[in-house]
């Protein structure tokens, strides 16, 4: 969960939303839907028990063609773009070093953490594992640091003031609303690999729910710290507010290893979206004629070739458009397909697995809450909500010329 979208996102949410009381409600906010959507998702994962994610809860509860249009999004844009949204975030935090958005590095680590994925769940869950320790060291250390420090600014980002009563009714906030949900998305990644995960019914549900707890409280204190150590003419609208922060408190040459540090723990991000999306591809292809090319597993049981399709989408996306255009449509198909998720949800009448807590209560939430989310999105985002509309639509065009193989369960 923790990649591109917590040290990126807060500048362009300063553009409309300056409360800090504001801002600590979108992520607050953007916290409680991915806890909701976690006590969702795993009812729907442990009752199913097959990898593939909002596939399969789809495919299975409503109808097929769901089901492949989650998975055709998933391999366009949901965990193909966020590689190459970290893919380009990770080059302009080594701006410091000299590396002017690189287009070559950038596609240089996509393919290692391919090459890394292409052998074993072993040598996968290895790699995850160390790179994600090393993630949450520094995050943690990020905060440590500073809290405990104060910083020579003349005026800081942080305003407790009333006026974010009317922020919260406006446009802007709802948009801020998809920067937030972006930068928590990963929050259902557990169960997309059902079937590599081990006593699934009590390990899905810690992984999911724990996992979106402890994000949820490292992302707001993050949010303060960048806001303490920075001024809204220094934040707004740029997208490497944490080394901004940090070199009003360690100087330019302390805030150089922090940016280091931050694009190097945007490989665990990068590597996370290859593992699982590569997952969701194949659950489609054993199903689907069109994509029985990707079917083929090796010897120890990796989609190899689903790895790659998923390498080369993100390469393309990286050479193909800025980061907030990305951002912004790959985080509206997100929540438009995480929705109709959780609603499935409404639909297991006898639930095999774990129960949600809350049960339906916390579903018609989080489906309200992503349904104001999406249509203020529409509103005051038109083009990035009707070009990932459109990638949908081009799906449902590629399913008519792909035959369901397999009936649903």
């Amino acid at each position: 969960m923790v990649g591109t979208g917590v040290f990126t996102s807060l500048g362009y949410q300063l553009l409309d939303v300056r409360s800090t009381i504001s801002i600590i409600l979108l992520w607050l906010i953007g916290g409680v839907l991915a806890l909701f959507g976690a006590f969702s998702y795993a009812q729907l994962g442990t009752h199913f028990k097959e990898s593939g994610g909002d596939y399969i809860f789809l495919s299975r509860v409503f109808h097929p063609v769901l089901g492949y249009l989650t998975s055709w999004a998933s391999l366009v844009v949901g965990f193909s773009a966020p590689v190459a949204i970290a893919a380009i975030a990770m080059t302009q935090y080594l701006a410091p070093f000299g590396i002017q958005e690189s287009n070559a590095l950038a596609i240089g680590i996509i393919v290692l953490v391919g090459i890394m994925h292409s052998f074993s769940i072993k040598q996968s869950e290895r790699f995850q594992n160390v790179t994600t320790v090393l993630k949450v060291v520094f995050v943690l250390l990020l905060i440590g640091l500073g809290l405990a420090f104060t910083t020579e600014v003349p005026t800081n980002a942080i305003a407790f003031s009333d006026f974010w009563v009317q922020e919260i009714t406006t446009p802007g906030f709802a948009v801020s609303l998809i920067y937030v949900t972006y930068a928590y998305t990963g929050w259902n990644a557990a169960a997309y690999i059902v079937e590599e995960i081990q006593d699934v019914r009590k390990n899905l549900p810690k992984a999911l729910i724990a996992g979106a707890l402890f994000v949820t409280v490292i992302y707001v204190l993050l949010q303060l710290v960048f806001l303490k150590h920075a001024s809204y003419e220094q934040l707004e609208g740029k997208v490497e507010v944490a080394t901004i922060s940090f070199s009003n408190l360690f100087g330019v040459s302390g805030s150089r290893w922090v940016s280091f540090f931050i694009a190097v723990q945007l490989i665990a991000t990068i590597s996370g979206y290859i593992w699982i999306g590569s997952r969701v591809t194949h659950a489609m292809a054993k199903e689907h004629s069109l994509w029985r090319v990707l079917r083929p597993l090796n010897s120890l049981g990796i989609p190899v070739r689903t790895i790659w399709a998923h390498v080369f989408i993100s390469i393309a996306l990286t050479l193909t458009g800025t980061f907030e255009q990305i951002l912004l449509y790959t985080g509206f198909v997100l929540q438009l397909m995480s929705t109709l998720a959780v609603a499935s949800v409404l639909f297991v009448k006898k639930s095999s697995g774990f129960r949600s807590p809350g049960y339906p209560y916390v579903q018609y939430l989080f489906i309200g809450f992503s349904t104001w989310i999406l249509a203020y999105t529409l509103y005051d985002r038109p083009t990035e909500s009707l070009f990932g509309l459109g990638i949908i639509a081009a799906g449902l065009v590629t399913y008519f010329f792909s035959k369901t193989e397999v009936k649903p369960k």
